[in-house]
C-alpha cells in the first residue's frame, strides 16, 4: 500500500483535484482509498436516526452497514485524534492511499497552490512537499504541474511511487 499526500491551504482546490485524480487512477486498474483531515468537527450521522441515538447513548464505536456500504464511526470522547500512521493502519488493503491535509506529516506530497489566495507556498518550509500544482506559471526547484493537467499529475504520482498501471 503506497500513500501520497495532497496539501495546500483551504480554497486552493485540493478536493477538486482529488476528485479528478481518483478516476484516473481507478481507470488504470488501481484500487484507491482516501484519508481526509477535517479541521472542524463533523458528523456523518443525523440527529434522531437510530445510529445517532446509540452513539449519543455512549458507544465508542458504531458500525453501520447496508447492502450498499458500511461505515465504522469512532467517538474519541476526549482521547487524542489518531495520528496519520494510526489511520493508515485501519484501512483495508489497496494500491494507493491519497491523503488530503496533514500538511506537516512526513508523507511525500504535492502542494496545490493558487497565488490569488494570498497564502505563502508550503514547500520552502516543508521538506515533504516534493511537487507543485498551480494555476499560474511559477518558478520553483520542484516538479511543477498545471493544476488542470490531471493526467500529467496522476502519471507523475504513479511513477514516483513505483505503481504499475494495469489498464
Amino acid at each position: 500500500m503506497k500513500a501520497f499526500g495532497i496539501a495546500g491551504y483551504s480554497g486552493a482546490g485540493k478536493t477538486t483535484l482529488l476528485e479528478r485524480l481518483i478516476p484516473q487512477f481507478t481507470g488504470w486498474g488501481l484500487s484507491v482509498s482516501l484519508i481526509k483531515h477535517a479541521h472542524a468537527g463533523f458528523d456523518i450521522d443525523r440527529p434522531g436516526k437510530d445510529s445517532w441515538r446509540l452513539r449519543e447513548a455512549g458507544c465508542t464505536e458504531l458500525l453501520l452497514a447496508s447492502d450498499k456500504r458500511w461505515v465504522l464511526m469512532h467517538e474519541l470522547r476526549g482521547r487524542p485524534e489518531p495520528s496519520l500512521e494510526q489511520q493508515l493502519e485501519v484501512l483495508g488493503p489497496c494500491d494507493l492511499v491519497l491523503v488530503e491535509g496533514f500538511k506537516s506529516s512526513a508523507l511525500p506530497k504535492l502542494e496545490v497552490h493558487r497565488p490569488a489566495l494570498g497564502k505563502p507556498l508550503l514547500y520552502p518550509e516543508n521538506p515533504h512537499v516534493i511537487a507543485l500544482a498551480t494555476d499560474v506559471p511559477l518558478e520553483a526547484p520542484l516538479p511543477r504541474f498545471d493544476l488542470q493537467d490531471v493526467a500529467a499529475i496522476a502519471t507523475w504520482i504513479v511513477d514516483y511511487l513505483g505503481l504499475e498501471k494495469r489498464n
